[in-house]
């Protein structure tokens, strides 16, 4: 009886050092490398060699940071955690498949920062997010994906966008930015300082979101510059001091019910197919001050609005 005792106490005292060691073996900041190896602890010194290498060795709420220029690989993140590339190129080359993944839990946040994502034609989304409560992409680059950042949240999430261009998406279906919640998902999104150009759609919002683009354009798309779309449920899109330029359909376009929304304040709306497009009950209401020119139909707002 003794002798079983002493026995799973010793067994119970191996668990918890294999638990504390399991632990200690993920950092809260890791490195990855041009040169680097999976098989390494992802410090420093001896840095990995993939994004997804490393994540497995990067606690929550931690930070991959990219020690000097590579290609890192696609990867799917399920917890908080930052991918930094300041200062050095941080490349994600994919082809046929998404770069970067993010279904994480409902309190995760998760920031993507100077990266260059590149999907060589074929690539299906530079940055796909189902779940998290927040993705913040800065100073990135997407370019040639069949969608550059599909944000899809299945609950309430937030998405920021700063000083990032995405650009040549591929195929008949794809855009640039679509903000489109599945389920009971919400998106509450902030695009500033930011580019969609040379795709199908620059920028889409659908039902359950609200989105407001600050100093952005969308330019040269085959379909819409911006749009918000919503035969059912909502869709609320305001527009300050855009550009909307070279879209074969609408440099703006609200469609679907009085539902779908856009708001449009001090922006510029040129040479589109149509510059201003309201069709089957979408509203566009001005605060006024725009510029709207050189398209070969003009449109026109269906409202104003007082600004207060």
């Amino acid at each position: 009886m003794r002798i079983a005792r002493h026995l799973s106490l010793i067994a119970f005292a191996l668990a918890v050092l294999a638990s504390a060691g399991s632990a200690g073996a993920q950092a809260t900041r890791t490195w990855v490398s041009g040169v680097g190896d999976d098989a390494n602890p992802c410090s420093r010194t001896a840095p990995c060699k993939t994004f997804a290498g490393a994540i497995s060795k990067t606690a929550a709420q931690g930070e991959i940071s990219v020690l000097d220029p590579g290609g890192f690989g696609g990867v799917t993140i399920t917890k908080s955690i930052s991918i930094v590339a300041d200062g050095s190129e941080g490349g994600v080359l994919v082809s046929g498949t998404n770069a970067i993944i993010i279904n994480a839990g409902v309190n995760d946040h998760v920031t993507l920062r100077g990266l260059t994502l590149e999907g060589l034609g074929t690539g299906l989304s530079g940055v796909r997010f189902l779940a998290g409560a927040a993705l913040h992409i800065e100073n990135c680059t997407i370019n040639n994906f069949t969608t550059g950042i599909d944000f899809q949240p299945s609950g309430a999430s937030e998405l920021v966008v700063r000083n990032t261009v995405v650009r040549n998406t591929a195929g008949a279906t794809g855009g640039g930015i679509l903000i489109k919640p599945s389920g009971a998902g919400t998106a509450l999104a902030l695009i500033e300082d930011s580019g969609v150009t040379n795709h199908r759609f620059g920028l889409r919002a659908e039902p359950g979101s609200k989105v407001t683009v600050r100093n952005s354009y969308a330019s040269n798309n085959s379909t819409n510059g911006f749009l918000a779309i919503a035969a059912t449920g909502a869709a609320e899109l305001n527009l300050e001091n855009v550009v909307a330029s070279g879209n074969v359909g609408a440099g703006v376009r609200s469609e679907g019910s009085a539902n779908s929304i856009v708001r449009i304040w001090g922006s510029g709306v040129y040479n589109n197919g149509t510059g201003l497009q309201a069709v089957t009950g979408g509203q566009i209401l001005s605060f006024g001050q725009n510029r709207n020119a050189g398209n070969t139909t003009a449109g026109a707002p269906t409202g104003p609005l007082a600004l207060q």
